[in-house]
């Protein structure tokens, strides 16, 4: 296979595909409304992916990665995905996802895999070899609400985190990460970890309740498009749990969000069952079936 490497605002990006880049390629920048428009095609499984190019265009070192197209033979986009730290996959035919697994091989070894279950499934058969096994595969459940009901019992204290919250919002990111992937990025990534948080809450998507010192609730607004917004990272204090606080800042919350765009949607790890039952009776519906593989 020849590949070449490339480079984008100051970070080794993946290698670009030469023998038929009619194929699969890296993206450019003059593609982002095509790429945009293929994406929006499906909003809930796209919102993540459709974020980041918002937010920093198809080519940033904020992206972690590099985003690749494949197109078929009359040039028709068939799947774009994400390649780097975490790899995304949206694909449309096993062909791409074979043609992105060829790629990702050739780069970096990921952090991790993350799609819908299907997907990843199908990738997973043309990525992995006798060498390459998952650390951990955690199966995922994604909910979505669409409908803005009234809101139980406002919590005036429910705001945008500032910058004086950072170490706060770092030490329960770092533990739920923790507790679902098996590693601390307080200890394999404290720059970048402590990085990312910050710019989070400059950008205004990340919503606490803090009373001094305690952080009772806190959630992440991960992706936000005009579609569709992403949630991760909902933690409630462990002393504070079974008390309605959560329901009634997620509801809260709710009501803001969608006013913003027309839909939520948010993971949760099947495993938890406790969690499971929160959000459905947060009024979240099952949409699909998710999967994060991790590697070694």
């Amino acid at each position: 296979m020849a590949v070449t490497l490339m480079k984008s605002e100051g970070e080794s990006a993946a290698p670009e595909m030469m023998h038929d880049e009619s194929r699969c390629y890296q993206l450019h920048a003059d593609e982002e409304s095509e790429i945009l428009d293929f994406l929006a095609e499906r909003p809930i499984h796209t919102v993540f992916l459709a974020s980041l190019i918002r937010d920093n265009g198809l080519v940033s070192f904020h992206n972690r990665g590099s985003f690749f197209g494949w197109r078929n033979h009359s040039g028709k986009l068939g799947g774009v995905a994400l390649i780097g730290h975490a790899t995304i996959l949206e694909a449309r035919t096993d062909e791409a996802l074979a043609a992105f697994a060829d790629v990702t091989k050739e780069a970096r070894m990921p952090h991790l895999i993350r799609g819908e279950r299907k997907i990843t499934d199908s990738f997973w058969k043309y990525y992995a070899t006798e060498q390459q096994r998952p650390r951990l595969i955690n199966r995922e459940l994604m909910f979505e609400r669409t409908e803005n009901g009234p809101v139980v019992a406002p919590v005036p204290e429910l705001r945008r985190a500032g910058t004086s919250d950072l170490d706060h919002v770092l030490e329960v990111n770092a533990s739920m990460a923790f507790e679902e992937g098996g590693a601390n990025p307080i200890q394999t990534d404290p720059s970048g970890f402590r990085l990312r948080a910050e710019r989070r809450i400059q950008q205004g998507r990340v919503w606490i309740w803090r009373n001094q010192s305690k952080l009772v609730f806190k959630a992440d607004v991960i992706g936000h498009t005009p579609e569709m917004i992403y949630l991760e990272g909902i933690h409630v204090h462990p002393e504070e749990r079974r008390k309605g606080y959560g329901k009634r800042c997620l509801s809260q919350l709710s009501s803001i969000l969608l006013n913003q765009s027309r839909s939520i949607c948010l993971t949760v790890n099947q495993r938890k069952a406790n969690a499971v039952a929160f959000y459905a009776k947060a009024g979240f519906n099952f949409h699909s079936e998710y999967q994060t593989i991790y590697l070694q």
